[in-house]
């Protein structure tokens, strides 16, 4: 058997598809895709400007809130909980347990928050729940910054 008898007789059914067919299953996917993308960055940009509004109220530059890891760290310190507790990310390799350690880590991160601006319980639902609107109404809205963990009396 020769290798044009071999794809005439494999490659017949694959060379059937039309690539009108194949536009018309992809378009509507790629259109899914560019959706998602668009409203992703579109959260990714309100969250940084909240977290932009809650650095400058809690003393540091605003322009940590850009940087990936060095915001966390920076928000870390803001609020009272050490930043080698961002190792923890690491463990979102370990499939299960990883991410319920992900998750406790950030809600942990929520509480402490709210309490450096003084929020209670319902605030606090509200980072968890909907991070980027609560750090935008955290941001701008007349709270101070109380301290790390609430603690006035605690260093920066």
């Amino acid at each position: 058997m020769y290798y044009d008898d071999y794809y005439n007789l494999i490659g017949s059914s694959a060379s059937s598809v039309d690539i009108n067919t194949v536009s018309a299953t992809m378009a509507p996917l790629m259109a899914i895709f560019g959706t998602m993308l668009f409203i992703s960055f579109i959260i990714l940009v309100i969250q940084i400007i909240g977290m932009w509004k809650i650095f400058t109220k809690a003393g540091q530059a605003g322009w940590k809130a850009i940087i990936p890891i060095y915001n966390l760290v920076t928000l870390y310190k803001i609020i009272g909980i050490n930043p080698w507790l961002l190792l923890v990310y690491l463990a979102s390799f370990i499939p299960f347990v990883g991410s319920i350690a992900v998750l406790v880590l950030i809600i942990f991160q929520d509480v402490y928050l709210a309490k450096s601006f003084g929020k209670g319980t319902g605030f606090t639902v509200g980072l968890i729940f909907l991070t980027p609107i609560f750090y935008l109404i955290l941001g701008f809205s007349k709270d101070a910054y109380i301290g790390p963990n609430g603690n006035a009396t605690a260093s920066n």
